[in-house]
This record gives structure tokens, C-alpha cells and sequence, in this order.
């Protein structure tokens, strides 16, 4: 790890570890869609040694033991494992509260059902905009929309909440009225209008993704004008949208500190202080080896960046070092090269620079869907060709 600060103390100073109440089970890297944006890693491809349903089994064990309570299944698209029902039971039965995040491609209404009788509490299904082209070029399937719109219906038959995610960037976020109608037309429950947080592929394609500060500014006046508009009919659809930090002058509490409630357990079995932390130059323990209650108070991963002792200036005299816990350490690596520095979205950093660079370099961008690098490239290729 590069930086002057001596990181020998860590372990000694997190003296207050809290418990890892959200446990993110990442089943798997695999997926069936290319979108630009993904989260997963951009080498996902070369991690393909997945836990055994025995392996996770005990994982989900190890996390309830611990005090975990809240469930996702993850990944790529958790639909591709086909022991998916049986890890939900394996939850249910140990009391956690399960939620299966997807992109609804490989759902059918038997499944649906399956998993209900499992004991899953909440499924989320992700779109790619509101019309089928858009979210077809995006997604890489020509039937992605409409297998999407079936399975949100099915979900909200078999008596789940409809909970309807949507990753907004500036090819999509002209199209805020159109997917809020869409959402009240399904008789969504909530949405999750996630504007891109740039961590892996999401950020090789920032320049062809970053809206402009005056997309996103019409872009929550008409997240506001809908939110009043369904308030004064007696709607109980509610619409959270998450702004990027990039137009921020004060930087995220991420993940509400390192290592302090998320943990996330890759689909090899590497435990993370959070989904993104792999691209990071720290070495990180896995659950075939250390048990997960070590790899939580012992490990130097997990201590790496608790407590402040190392923080740099203008972290370590800040005021606000405890609300924020210095941002992001994933983009304060991404962005500067050091992991230890504050994260540049912050207006005291001496990095914002670049955050400013980046929004200058949205209000003139001019890169078309077909300029963007795709998850799975022969998908795109094949998609634009038509």
C-alpha cells in the first residue's frame, strides 16, 4: 500500500467494531446481460471458482452466529445458480430477512413461486430504461424489456412488494416521466432511481455516462414534481433517488464506515468491507481459509481503514471525520492512485480538481451508446448491428 502513514496500528485502534448486520452473498460473476455500467469487476471473468452450496451454507451460518440480519443475493445474476432455492431456505431457517436483487432475466413465475415457498422476503428487479429498445441495447438481449415487465408483474402476483430499481445515466435520465410512469403502471411499491456511482465498469465509461449537472438537475425537479403529484392522489409508490456524489462538495459516509456493517462475501469466497474493495491493493481473506468472524475483527483487510489513524490531512483535523469517515476509499484510489487520500469529492481535497475536470467534461460529452465497452462485448456488438 503506497501512502507515508504507518499502518501497523490499525488492528490495535478498531476497538469498537460494530456487527456485520448486512451480509452480501455475491453467488456469483456471471450474467447473461453486458451493461456498461456493472459493478462487477472488470477481470470477473477470471473468477470463476464459486463457493459449493455447502460453502455458502456455512457462510450464511457463520454471518447469523455473528448478529447478521439482512440477506442480498447478488451478483453478476444470481438466477444462473441453480441451488438459489436452497440457499434461501438455508436463510430462512437460520431468521434473516432475504433479499434477491436481479435483473429478472432466467425468472419465471414457477421460481417465483419456488422462492416464496423458500422464505424469501423481497425480490428487486432491475431495468434499463423505460422504452424496450433503449433497455434492449443497453441490457445486450432483444427480449431483456419484456421478460423484465413479466416477472415484475409475477413478483407482484405471488404478494411481494414491487420494488423496481433503475441506473440512471445520461442515456436513460431524460426519461425520468416516462419511468415513473412506467413504475405506477406496474404498481410499484418503491423505485430506486440510482444515478451511476463510477467503481468498475461504470467507471471506465464514465465520460459516456456522467450526465450533466443540467440533466440532473431537471432530472430530480421532475423526481420532486412526481413525488408531490403522487402524495396529493393518496399514492403509496415511493420514489428514492440517489444523486451522484460526483456533484457533491461533501463525500459519502460509504458503506457507513470500513468494515463497520457491510460485509460482503465475493463469489470465491473473498470477504470484502464492500463490493468494490477487491480493485484495491490490499490483500483480502477468504472463507475457505479463515473463519468469517475472524476474517470480521482480525483480519488487516477489514482493520485497514478503521478507526483514523490513517487519515492524511484534511481528514485527520476535520470536523467531519466522523460523519463521513473520509469517503470512499475505492474512489480515493480510482481517482488518485492512493487509497489513503481523502476522497475528491470533497471540496477540502486536494484532488477535487478532478471531480471538477470530470463534471466539466460531462456538460461536452458526446459519446453515443455504441462508443460505451460492454460487460460482454459479443452481445453489443451483435445488438447494434441490429
Amino acid at each position: 500500500m503506497s501512502g507515508p502513514h504507518d499502518h501497523s496500528a490499525r488492528n490495535q485502534e478498531a476497538t469498537d467494531v460494530g456487527l456485520p448486520l448486512w451480509l452480501l452473498a455475491e453467488v456469483t460473476y456471471r450474467c447473461p446481460l453486458q451493461c456498461p455500467y456493472c459493478s462487477n469487476p472488470i477481470d470477473f471473468a477470471r473468477n470463476r471458482d464459486e463457493l459449493t452450496t455447502a460453502e455458502w451454507a456455512s457462510v450464511l451460518r457463520q454471518g447469523r452466529a455473528m448478529g447478521a440480519v439482512q440477506l442480498g443475493f447478488s451478483g453478476g445474476e444470481p438466477l444462473v445458480r441453480n441451488d438459489l432455492s436452497e440457499l434461501i431456505s438455508e436463510a430462512r431457517s437460520l431468521g434473516y430477512y432475504s433479499n434477491l436483487i436481479t435483473s429478472g432475466i432466467g425468472l419465471t413465475e414457477s421460481r417465483v413461486l419456488d422462492f416464496l415457498d423458500a422464505g424469501l422476503d423481497h425480490i428487486q428487479v432491475s431495468f434499463q430504461a423505460s422504452d424496450p429498445e433503449l433497455n434492449n441495447a443497453v441490457a445486450g438481449s432483444r427480449r431483456a424489456f419484456e421478460q423484465k415487465l413479466a416477472m415484475a408483474r409475477a413478483v407482484k402476483e405471488a404478494g411481494y412488494l414491487m420494488v423496481l430499481n433503475f441506473v440512471i445515466h445520461r442515456h436513460n435520465i431524460h426519461q425520468m416521466n416516462d419511468i415513473i410512469d412506467l413504475c405506477e403502471r406496474l404498481d410499484a411499491d418503491y423505485v430506486e432511481l440510482a444515478t451511476c456511482q463510477y467503481y468498475g465498469w461504470a467507471f471506465r465509461n464514465r465520460e459516456g455516462l456522467m450526465p450533466s449537472k443540467d440533466q440532473l438537475v431537471k432530472a430530480e425537479e421532475e423526481v420532486n414534481r412526481n413525488r408531490d403529484r403522487l402524495a396529493e392522489q393518496g399514492s403509496a409508490m415511493k420514489l428514492i433517488f440517489v444523486t451522484p456524489d460526483y456533484y457533491e462538495e461533501r463525500p459519502k459516509a460509504c458503506m457507513n464506515g470500513w468494515g463497520s456493517v457491510f460485509l460482503t462475501v465475493a463469489p470465491d469466497g473473498t470477504a470484502l468491507p464492500c463490493h468494490s474493495a477487491r480493485l484495491l491493493p490490499i490483500e483480502f481473506p477468504n472463507v475457505r481459509d479463515t473463519a468469517l468472524e475472524s476474517i470480521w475483527y482480525e483480519s488487516a483487510g477489514f482493520n485497514h481503514y478503521r478507526g483514523d489513524s490513517w487519515m492524511p490531512e484534511p481528514c485527520r483535523s476535520c470536523d467531519e471525520k466522523d460523519k463521513d469517515f473520509g469517503g470512499c476509499r475505492c474512489q480515493a484510489f480510482l481517482l488518485t492512485g492512493n487509497a489513503d487520500n481523502a476522497d475528491p469529492v470533497c471540496g477540502k481535497s486536494p484532488h477535487h480538481d478532478r471531480i471538477l475536470a470530470a463534471r466539466r467534461a460531462a456538460d461536452h460529452a458526446t459519446a453515443g451508446l455504441e462508443d460505451l465497452t460492454y460487460r460482454n462485448a459479443r452481445n453489443s456488438r451483435i445488438l447494434f448491428r441490429g
